[in-house]
This record gives C-alpha cells, sequence and structure tokens, in this order.
C-alpha cells in the first residue's frame, strides 16, 4: 500500500510555474488529483507510477514541455505497459525505457515544427513501482531520495556538469553547491532528437519513503534536512507542505515541486542492516548502464543544456570553455576507471622469487666479463 501526496508551487521569484508531477495508477491508466487530500493506493499487478518533471525554454515551453512529459511517459506505459497480459520485471523495465524515450522523440518534434517553442525541454524523474521493487528513470538534475531508517539517500545521479566535476575531483560537493554553473544539465527531454536515460532500481522496504522533487527544492533543501522531516512527520502531506515551506523560507528562487510516498503492506519486510539503499544501474540495453558498463556517467552530448534560471528565449548552450571543462573532468573518470590496482604483497614476493635467478645468472655473466677484460689488459 502507498499513502502518497504531491505539491508544487510557483516559489518567490517566478511568475509561472514550470513544473509538473504526476500520480498514476498503472493498473487502470488514470491519474490522480490531490486537490481533496492523501491518496491511499494499494498497488495492483501492472504498479503505480510517479512523475517530477521541470521545464525550460522560457514559461511557455517550459509548461508545455514538463506538462508533454508526464502526458506522453503515461500514455506510452498505458499502451506497452498497462495492457500486458503478463507483467514481469524485465518488461517493466523496458516499457518505462521506451516511453521515456518517445517522451522526448514527441516533445523534440513539437519544438521543430513550432519556432516559438524551439529549444524547449524538460528534466523528468519517473519512478514505477512493480510488486517490492522501484524503478527510476533519470534525465536531467531532478532527483529522488529513499528516506529509510531516519536517512534519506539520493538513488538518482544529476546528469549535471557539477555532478561530472565532482566525480572527476575537480570540484567538492560542496563546492558544487556554491556554483554559478550548477544548472548546465547534461541531458533533458526535448532539446536533442534522441537521449541515453539512466536506469536504476530499488528493494523496497516496509516504512521506507520515496521523495521526488525538482531542484527548486533539493537546491535549497539538503537530504539529511528531508530525511529528518520525513522521518519526524508522518503526514505526507505535511511532509510536502513543509519541505515547501523551507524552500521559500530561503528564497524560493525557483519552482518547487515535490512528492511524498510511504510504503507499507505485509507484502513488503522490514529493513535490516545489511540492506542496500543508493544509486543502483540496472542492467538493460539502450540505458546508460549499457553504454557505459561501470563507468559513473556518459559522456556528455554535443551540446549540453542551462536549466533553471530559465531564459525567456530558448536554452542557453555551454561556452566551449564550459564544454572543454566537461570533457576533460570525463577524461579523468576515465583515467581513474582504468588504473590497475597494486598486486598484494604475497604476489609481489612470488615474482620475486620466480625473476631470482635470472638476476643471479646476469650477475655471474658480469662478474665473468670484468675478469676476462682485466686478464686481457694484464696481458698487454
Amino acid at each position: 500500500m502507498a499513502r502518497v501526496f504531491a505539491l508544487t508551487d510557483v516559489g518567490q521569484s517566478r511568475e509561472h510555474n514550470e513544473d509538473t508531477f504526476l500520480v498514476a495508477n498503472l493498473e487502470s491508466g488514470a491519474m490522480l488529483s490531490f486537490e481533496e487530500g492523501v491518496h491511499e493506493v494499494t498497488a495492483d499487478a501492472h504498479g503505480l507510477l510517479f512523475l517530477v518533471a521541470d521545464g525550460m525554454g522560457g514559461a511557455a515551453s517550459g509548461e508545455l514541455a514538463s506538462s508533454m512529459a508526464g502526458q506522453l511517459v503515461l500514455e506510452g506505459l498505458r499502451e506497452s505497459w498497462s495492457k500486458a497480459a503478463t507483467p514481469d520485471v524485465a518488461t517493466f523495465a523496458e516499457a518505462l525505457r521506451d516511453a521515456t524515450g518517445l517522451a522526448n522523440t514527441r516533445i523534440h518534434q513539437h519544438a521543430r515544427e513550432n519556432p516559438e517553442h524551439r529549444g524547449m525541454g524538460t528534466t523528468a524523474t519517473i519512478a514505477g513501482l512493480f510488486g517490492d521493487r522501484l524503478f527510476v528513470v533519470q534525465v536531467g538534475d531532478s532527483r529522488a531520495y529513499m528516506v529509510r531508517d531516519g536517512l534519506a539517500r539520493q538513488i538518482t545521479k544529476d546528469q549535471s556538469l557539477m555532478q561530472r566535476l565532482v566525480e572527476a575531483g575537480e570540484l567538492t560537493p560542496e563546492e558544487a553547491e556554491v556554483s554559478d554553473r550548477r544548472n548546465i544539465i547534461l541531458q533533458a527531454l526535448g532539446p536533442e532528437a534522441q537521449i541515453t536515460v539512466d536506469l536504476t532500481h530499488q528493494q523496497l522496504r516496509r516504512g521506507d519513503t520515496l521523495i521526488l522533487c525538482s531542484d527548486g527544492l533539493s537546491g535549497l533543501v539538503r537530504g539529511e534536512e528531508i530525511g529528518a522531516l520525513t522521518t519526524t512527520e508522518p503526514d505526507v502531506r505535511l511532509v510536502c507542505r513543509k519541505l515547501v515551506d523551507r524552500a521559500n523560507a530561503r528564497g524560493g528562487p525557483d519552482n518547487i515541486t515535490v512528492i511524498a510516498v510511504q510504503f507499507e503492506g505485509d507484502a513488503l519486510v522490514a529493513s535490516t542492516a545489511t540492506d542496500s539503499v543508493g544509486y543502483t544501474a540496472y542492467p538493460l540495453e539502450g540505458t546508460l548502464y549499457d553504454q557505459t558498463r561501470e563507468m559513473p556517467t556518459s559522456r556528455p552530448p554535443r551540446n549540453t543544456i542551462k536549466s533553471d534560471p530559465t531564459p525567456r528565449q530558448g536554452v542557453r548552450m555551454p561556452t566551449r570553455s564550459e564544454q572543454r571543462e566537461a570533457d576533460a573532468a570525463q577524461r579523468n573518470i576515465d583515467d581513474k576507471a582504468s588504473v590497475v590496482a597494486p598486486l598484494p604483497e604475497p604476489a609481489i614476493a612470488e615474482r620475486k622469487r620466480a625473476v631470482q635467478p635470472l638476476f643471479m645468472l646476469l650477475g655471474s655473466v658480469a662478474v665473468a666479463a670484468l675478469v676476462w677484460t682485466a686478464m686481457q689488459l694484464l696481458r698487454r
């Protein structure tokens, strides 16, 4: 059973809200409205869908892009997943990947056909519940956190320049948080004809709380604060309200959107100390895992994208120096990933013993050569 609430707020500085959220029952394909309060939903055979999208490209374009993302992802899942006669994990993962790719294609096509929306795009963090497993598709820098045992752990990875530089060791997380380039993202739905989604998965435990949010929240409220507030407040409606209020109290420079989902029920087991929570890629063809295997992130596309603060006309592309910096950071990551670990001491000792006879032979040859040379000099 999922107890869920969702809330979006324009913030303190924006005139328009370019964020979108969507919660849907994938058994019926119906979207849930939260005007009357919290929903308690029993997950049926086809599961549940939770989505947060943060639009960019100016008010009209950003609002349209994020709204289209939610509608198109749900439409794709209705066609390919909700009608599946025998739902299984692999089919669900593929359906999430394909529905997100379809949404990107349609948003990109709309922008090409309508010059007034050229450059529009949106982030998308899309969580799908199937049985007792959660799958998350990530495009951009909205986030998903899993709150368990009082701690909030980020289970998505930002597709951003700052994330790339932190992974390469060029910046600390604290430096990245205050950088004036923290809104440069490497992927979004719409700007490019093709995307490669990041797909992760997480085993649920009884009492887990999922938090999906746009960077209007995560940019101002740290993960540890999200964990503490979510743990001490049992009402998901108040969790959302208090998180939004905290972001607004700190200036609210961007739109703020949050979905909070508490998972309960006898079908879920209790958490244990050995459980793993965090970013875990799901091995599926056509995703970043398939493209990069063990690499932390994909190589940046030819063009990167600037999210908030959104320019009113179009989307700013990075400068050449910013692109070179992202490329250098990725090369640094590649180099670190390819470093061969040093041999253990026993192996080193064994190799020394193996080559010792050769060194003794070479030493004997050198001594003999010296003796022979000395004898030749004495004869002269």
